[in-house]
């Protein structure tokens, strides 16, 4: 098909926008994406070598102009998502044709393997890997078709495995000489399921099929039983998945190949690939592979979806736990403040209302509304309290870019005791909180939308302990210090999300979380002591001491392998807190009502409108 000079503009228009994931917001959890493989995750290594007219619309193993996956998930994380090498200083070191530790050469001259590829990044880095960089190491295939290419040719058995078997060993070797100088978070695919692919497809699949078995059951026991900690990402099941079930996914061939290589193409390889080239003006989008083996730009982009939700649904679950914690703040301040100063004697009922607002990165990470009630009787004498108190609340909560939503419902059981003398007031409380959860958590992939549900239990036991010291008159103008510091234990189930059939490669599990969180907080209040309506304000410094956890899971398509760790969310150590209310007598009853906010935080913002009331039996 004839293409004029216009339509290929809308298309590499097109193709671009397609390529990109959206980006990220708020804190980056990596420093740096630092890709090793070949041409499944080669960003343009050759294009420098390629006639200069022809560089804008070829250079990668895919329907050109276009990102793969590698590129995807660098733009996601806002990274340098760029070539290394022929000239270009990017940090994506894979060059297509590339075996794990075999060196090769081709028509564009030399084939650097896996293993030199890592070799210069770590000369060039005085032999140090950055611990807080994504490293991917993905690899293997080549190996396969040369082990394959031996089978072909009457090579011995033994020799075709021994291909594969040194393949394997140097890909464990490399994956550990990274975490060796340092690399934390290491990110291995498996080998796609080379028997669905156009090149394979026919009398040999199964044999294709199980070779890309053997060779993940190798690689990913070898790093297990080496204690060498990854995370694993199982592009076998997911193309499978797609492949099954195409139309889902915008495809409408998954069998033939969306370029043509020869004559149309005149580099006579799928690096030449380009829109002059396509089958039909929308291959590009509608087949699943660019040529025998390497996918489209669409499927390029399924591929880095997949892969940033395997990195980011570890971190979205800890959005749980801070909920909770920060809840259990605001619940505890309004268990500390039902008493404005010293209470007369005898027995006394007090009940509140709370509206919670829980916002981060501009709601791009998550936002919700917590509406909650508290309901407590106190005993005085002479200055001392003593009381328990009991509250439900409800939690809607959205997390950002279209990923889901959590409902965590909490029931709160604690019990209350205070000193007030004329100048100093000191309380503390302690109380346990029954958490329960349902969890929706969205992935797309392309057109299509998975979701994967849970509905894990939890606890959080919380201790807080207040004081402040007043200057000024009785009934007049009144100010002075305070202090605080809330502890908390939140622990939350671990689960397995729900998967609909063909859909269980997104679905993860999850362990058991146990987060402490211990605030320390140093401020000034002041407030007018006389009067029928009686405001106040509090401003005060907040600091939280823990540090925070990383975040894990398990693919439920590969449980034997266990639980793979990411960075955790980064939340704000060091905040503002202002509170503004009034106390007022009303129809023989005592009223508070009031906001409070945090302020200076990283993107992000807790609120909270609160009204209490408060008598005599």
């Amino acid at each position: 098909m004839q293409l004029s000079k216009h339509p290929i503009r809308s298309l590499m228009a097109a193709a671009i926008a397609l390529a990109a994931l959206p980006a990220m917001a708020g804190e980056n959890p990596y420093s740096k994406a630092v890709f090793f493989g070949d041409s499944l995750t080669d960003a343009g290594y050759f294009r420098p070598l390629l006639p200069e007219a022809t560089q804008g619309l070829s250079g990668q193993f895919t329907t050109n102009p276009g990102w793969v996956w590698s590129q995807q998930v660098a733009n996601y994380y806002g990274l340098n998502k760029d070539p290394n090498g022929n000239g270009q200083n990017g940090d994506n070191y894979a060059v297509g044709g590339a075996r794990v530790s075999v060196e090769g050469s081709g028509a564009l001259g030399a084939i650097p393997s896996l293993k030199s590829q890592a070799a210069r990044y770590l000369a060039a880095n005085g032999g140090k890997a950055d611990r807080n960089a994504l490293y991917t190491v993905w690899g293997g295939a080549n190996d396969l078709f040369a082990a394959a290419g031996a089978a072909g040719a009457g090579a011995p058995p033994a020799q075709v495995q021994g291909i594969i078997g040194a393949a394997v060993t140097d890909q464990i070797a490399l994956v550990g000489a990274l975490k060796q100088a340092g690399a934390q978070y290491v990110l291995v695919p498996n080998l796609p399921d080379v028997g669905i692919t156009p090149q394979f497809r026919g009398p040999n699949a199964a044999a294709a099929t199980a070779m890309s078995v053997g060779y993940n059951k190798a690689l990913y026991g070898g790093l297990k039983q080496a204690g060498i900690e990854f995370i694993p990402l199982d592009t076998f099941s997911i193309l499978r998945e797609v492949t099954a079930n195409p139309g889902m996914y915008g495809f409408t061939n998954v069998t033939g190949t969306a370029c043509k290589i020869n004559p149309a193409n005149t580099t006579g390889s799928i690096i030449g690939c380009n829109p002059t080239t396509y089958v039909s003006p929308d291959a590009y989008q509608t087949y699943l592979f660019a040529d025998g083996v390497h996918p489209t730009v669409t499927g390029h982009q399924l591929l880095g979806q997949y892969a940033v939700s395997v990195l980011e649904a570890p971190r979205l679950q800890q959005v749980l736990s801070h909920s909770a914690q920060t809840i259990g703040r605001s619940r505890a301040d309004q268990v500390s403040n039902h008493l404005g100063a010293r209470p007369a004697d005898g027995l006394s009922w007090w009940g509140g209302v709370r509206g919670d607002l829980q916002r981060y990165d501009h709601a791009d990470l998550y936002d919700g509304l917590a509406p909650a009630g508290l309901f407590g009787i106190d005993w005085a004498r002479n200055g001392v309290v003593v009381g328990g108190f009991a509250g439900f609340g409800r939690l809607n909560a959205d997390f950002g870019n279209s990923r889901g939503d959590f409902t965590q419902k909490d029931t709160t059981a604690g019990l209350f005791a205070a000193w007030y003398g004329d100048r100093v007031w000191v309380n503390g409380q302690v109380s346990y909180t029954w958490l329960s959860y349902d969890v929706n958590r969205k992935v797309q992939l392309g057109p299509a939308t998975r979701e994967h549900g849970g509905s894990p239990d939890g606890s959080n036991l919380t201790a807080a302990l207040n004081a402040g010291y007043e200057f000024g008159t009785e009934g007049g103008f009144r100010h002075g210090p305070v202090a605080a510091v809330i502890w908390q234990k939140v622990k939350i189930d671990g689960y397995s999300e729900s998967a609909a059939a063909g859909t269980l490669a997104t679905a993860l599990g999850y362990d058991r979380q146990n987060v402490d969180s211990t605030v320390g907080r140093i401020g000034w209040q002041a407030r007018f002591d006389g009067g029928t309506v009686k405001p106040y304000v509090q401003v005060t410094y907040d600091h939280e001491f823990e540090d925070t956890k990383q975040a894990s899971a398990w693919l439920q398509t590969l449980p034997e392998l266990g639980s793979y760790r990411v960075p955790g969310l980064d939340f704000d150590k060091n905040y503002a807190t202002a509170v503004l209310g009034a106390r007022m007598d009303l129809f023989g009853l005592q009223g508070n009502v009031g906001l409070s906010t945090t302020a200076a935080q990283k993107r992000a913002r807790d609120a909270s409108i609160f009204a209490t009331v408060s008598g005599s039996f």
